[in-house]
């Protein structure tokens, strides 16, 4: 039973690579059911005085994809940014900053999903309302993806996974592109920047190279 939170104590001696497993062989757990058992009062109580969150998430929005969950983690442990297809604009990557320029987290995680809505009407080319707008930031990954066999549509499974995959990769890069921040934190040593995709069924996270 887990009855405390992170401390910035115990933030301080993790490594960007003790994170990284620490959530994957979290997640690990969540497929197995067998994730930790919380005392979400205590954490709770322990969390008003303050927050050293070892990592931030980056990911969809979509309802089936719950962070903390699927990453077996609790109260304290992990940021969370989220925004239909887990792209990165200048808030997203502001938030970053902070968490770990600020903050001290030690991780970013870009978070991308299986059949992901966001991604199937970009490619489909949806036009609605503000969504338009929104959904614009997935074109380059489309873009990158070039052609490929069968259909460009959400119709083809297969393209719409290339390009989540695509998605998840390019916002890497414009993370690090249009962070001299976050850049130089990688490049010491101090944080992470990776990316991976989840899958619905089986409730697993497979990292990207």
């Amino acid at each position: 039973m887990i009855n405390k939170i992170i401390t910035k104590e115990e933030q301080s001696k993790l490594t960007p690579e003790m994170v990284l497993s620490d959530l994957m062989e979290g997640n690990k757990r969540y497929i197995k059911d067998d994730s930790h058992e919380r005392d979400y009062n205590a954490q709770k109580t322990m969390a008003v005085t303050g927050q050293s969150p070892k990592a931030i998430v980056l990911s969809c929005v979509d309802s089936r994809v719950p962070v903390e969950t699927v990453f077996d983690q609790g109260l304290g442990d992990v940021f969370v940014a989220r925004v239909a297809g887990n792209f990165a604009n200048s808030d997203i990557i502001g938030s970053m900053e902070f968490a770990c320029g600020i903050a001290g987290s030690k991780l970013i995680f870009v978070l991308g999903h299986e059949s992901c809505g966001a991604i199937s009407a970009a490619c489909d080319q949806v036009k609605f309302g503000t969504m338009t707008a929104m959904l614009d930031n997935i074109q380059p990954a489309i873009e990158a993806i070039g052609d490929i066999k069968g259909e460009q549509s959400s119709k083809n499974k297969d393209y719409v996974q290339s390009v989540v995959m695509k998605n998840v990769e390019l916002t890497i890069d414009k993370i690090r592109k249009n962070s001299p921040v976050l850049e130089k934190l990688e490049d010491s040593g101090v944080i992470k920047i990776v990316g991976g995709v989840y899958y619905l069924k089986s409730g697993e996270i497979k990292l990207i190279d």
